[in-house]
């Protein structure tokens, strides 16, 4: 084993780190970090015009609209996962998300109209660029360097979303909503530097040459594969979950918001929605990037990726308990922020490394699958149940408080059951 240099035992502190792998980690969590800061730049811009333009219900809708696209966007993007080498795919696709944002920002600027359209886009954009970058990560690492380092990484990712929240509070009102799409764009373009640099440092782990994978389709190989299929399933029950929350959370904002202004408290209701949603995230994401920072890399180690998967559904099983007896705005955005800060951390950094022990096209074809659709499958069955619960049960709060309470159950039984072959799997690698 080569020596360690005084970087390696810095970041030793985190994880641990053999001789020569702390910059090559260091790198990727910069690129992933700037990929983040790029998201929460412009996720406080989505939520303002998205709720301002039709509520949370229409929120709701879209976020199930996401689903529809992605059964376009998933066979193209594994289609071209099979044809073109690594690099050319990284590339391609992000500048393609680089040169959206500048559209968007033209079009905001001659005054078309851009919320449900935006609301869309966002969502695609937040999936299949972190997946890739993902995708690239469980490529270049083997099991074994990947569950030491990847706690690192992630923690650039954790870095990033509070960086990245935290400059759109400060911007946000100085520049205006539309302007942070080209912040983002820029951060975008710097992050495919990186992207290209640290890719030309490591091999991949699988060994060989920057090859097209090829091979099956994305769905294909997800449907075939029961530990895939598990990781699918809890994919989509865990963003139900969240997304419901979500709904819950724009619903009382909104009445808040329109309070707000009623009171003379708040100049328009996108002002406020903006800065509300800036704060949330900023310390959603500054106790998210304390955990990833301090806690994760020893939770994994001490406690192993199959109880690791636990923790965020007992999370939720509480949180959306208390809501359910108080179902109150102040209730729920702090469940929502301890829910949200361990699913960017933990929950993040584990279920990425359940890619570790696959071959290279179940990571960059079906991972996107599941990352994507999957996790857009869950908003969808969220927008039946707001569709369900506001038009025809007369749903308040707590009814769709309670109605978590039961998802988060079976998400736990599925995160014991993908713990299990993950275990099986690795020993059997």
């Amino acid at each position: 084993m080569e020596d360690r240099s005084r970087l390696d035992r810095a970041l030793g502190i985190f994880a641990q780190v053999k001789g020569g792998e702390g910059a090559n980690a260091l790198l990727l969590a910069l690129n992933v970090f700037l990929l983040l800061s790029a998201y929460y730049l412009i996720k406080p811009v989505r939520e303002a015009l998205i709720l301002e333009g039709g509520g949370a219900e229409v929120k709701s809708y879209a976020a199930a609209g996401q689903g529809l696209l992605l059964l376009v966007a998933v066979p193209l993007y594994a289609w071209l996962a099979g044809r073109l080498p690594r690099r050319r795919l990284v590339a391609g696709v992000t500048l393609f998300f680089a040169a959206c944002l500048g559209l968007f920002y033209l079009l905001a600027r001659l005054e078309v109209p851009l919320g449900v359209v935006f609301y869309l886009w966002v969502g695609i954009f937040n999936l299949m660029v972190i997946s890739q970058f993902w995708s690239l990560a469980n490529d270049l690492y083997t099991p074994e360097q990947g569950k030491r380092l990847f706690p690192i990484v992630a923690f650039g990712a954790s870095a990033g979303a509070v960086l990245g929240s935290w400059v759109a509070q400060q911007l946000i009102g100085p520049l205006g909503v539309y302007q942070l799409m080209l912040v983002a764009g820029g951060l975008l373009a710097l992050s495919l530097g990186i992207t290209l640099a640290v890719e030309g440092r490591l091999q991949p782990a699988a060994g060989g040459a920057d090859q097209p994978p090829g091979g099956a389709g994305a769905f294909a190989l997800v449907f075939g594969n029961r530990y895939l299929l598990l990781i699918a399933l809890l994919m989509l029950v865990l963003n139900w979950v969240n997304t419901t929350g979500e709904y819950l959370l724009g619903r009382l904002v909104s009445d808040e918001a329109a309070a707000a202004v009623a009171r003379g408290e708040a100049l328009s209701e996108k002002e406020f929605i903006g800065r509300f949603y800036a704060g949330f995230f900023m310390w959603v994401n500054l106790a998210g990037l304390l955990l990833q920072l301090f806690a994760v890399s020893r939770l994994i180690d001490r406690l192993g990726l199959r109880l690791c998967l636990l923790v965020l559904p007992a999370i939720a099983l509480v949180g959306y308990g208390l809501l359910a007896a108080l179902p109150l705005l102040a209730v729920v955005r702090w469940a929502k922020t301890a829910e949200n800060a361990v699913d960017y951390s933990l929950q993040n950094t584990a279920r990425q490394a359940l890619f570790l022990p696959t071959t290279r096209q179940e990571k960059y074809q079906a991972k996107q699958a599941i990352d994507s659709l999957f996790v857009r499958a869950g908003d969808l069955l969220s927008a039946g149940l707001v569709f369900a619960g506001v038009n025809w049960l007369a749903f308040e709060t707590g009814h769709f408080a309670l109605a978590n309470l039961g998802l988060a159950a079976l998400w736990l039984g599925l995160a014991l059951a993908v713990g299990r072959e993950n275990q099986r799997r690795t020993a059997a690698g």
